[in-house]
């Protein structure tokens, strides 16, 4: 049966499925929770986080962080390996209740957890985050460029 999950702003631009979802969330876990031995990261992927097997920040240092980065589209991730979305605005609520948001090269990744308040949310930089951060400004950049010239009737 397939999931169908609200996000807030922005919109569902592709509901990934079957290889191309387990494809992501492979590779999530092989980024973010590769060295996680001893977390129970098969009943929640953020345990990677709140055991310390990989450096992340939590509670509202998480949300400033969170806050202060973009992308020019997310990829937001159910805990439970039955959803992955895309979206094309940077989600403020999900109706889920563990969930992960991340661009599409993972610089980073924002855990939302049921615990919150007590355990997350946590932001998490990918090895490699500055230089993808980077390619993410310059695709941010990009499209802005792209939208001022179909404002001007250019192609």
């Amino acid at each position: 049966m397939e999931q169908v999950i609200e996000c807030h702003p922005g919109k569902i631009l592709e509901d990934l499925y079957e290889k191309e979802m387990w494809n992501i969330q492979k590779q999530w876990m092989a980024t973010f929770a590769k060295n996680s031995q001893g977390a129970n990261t098969k009943a929640y992927k953020w345990h990677t986080f709140s055991a310390g097997c990989y450096p992340s920040s939590e509670g509202e240092k998480a949300r400033e962080l969170y806050n202060n980065h973009s992308a020019h589209e997310y990829y937001i991730m159910a805990n439970d390996d039955e959803l992955v979305v895309l979206t094309d605005l940077k989600p403020e609520t999900v109706d889920l209740l563990d969930y992960y948001i991340f661009p599409k090269n993972m610089a980073w990744c924002m855990a939302f957890t049921h615990e919150e308040g007590w355990l997350g949310p946590y932001f998490a930089k990918h090895p490699d985050y500055e230089k993808l951060n980077i390619d993410n400004q310059k695709q941010i950049e990009k499209e802005k460029q792209k939208a001022f010239a179909k404002s001007k009737g250019w192609t």
